[in-house]
């Protein structure tokens, strides 16, 4: 329950104003850590409807949120539910709509060179060899 007595036992932290960004996109696990969303509060990789925001800022229902990765893929969400605490992901899903392309297709790149064991350093010729195998 919360401490005011009103909340229900799955509220999960649930507010009916306002959260913060930073512990928002921890919770719904768009971030590992809090201090990693908040992190990328501060470089900019965030965006709240558009805009570029600070961790602190105070996030509403109906709100798109937009966090881009370390992989250039960025994740577009619209917030449903307010939450502050960190919950398990089939609840985090229901706190917003994923709005995201699908993620990038990820390259093939072929076999990679096995060497014997015991062979050794490989020599300028071999690794210019493995270099033109591998379209360097």
């Amino acid at each position: 329950m919360a401490e005011n007595g009103t909340g229900t036992a799955g509220d999960a932290g649930g507010t009916s104003g306002s959260a913060r960004l930073d512990a928002w996109i921890w919770s719904v696990r768009l971030a590992k850590t809090r201090s990693q969303a908040a992190d990328a509060c501060k470089g900019g990789h965030v965006r709240v409807n558009g805009e570029k925001v600070k961790p602190a800022q105070a996030l509403k229902v109906g709100d798109q949120v937009r966090v881009r990765r370390s992989d250039g893929w960025e994740r577009i969400v619209t917030v449903t539910k307010l939450i502050s605490k960190r919950v398990g992901p089939p609840v985090a899903a229901e706190c917003y709509i994923d709005q995201s392309p699908p993620p990038p297709a990820r390259e093939y790149a072929g076999p990679s060179a096995i060497r014997d064991r015991g062979a050794g350093r490989p020599t300028k010729r071999e690794r210019r060899e493995v270099d033109r195998l591998r379209g360097r």
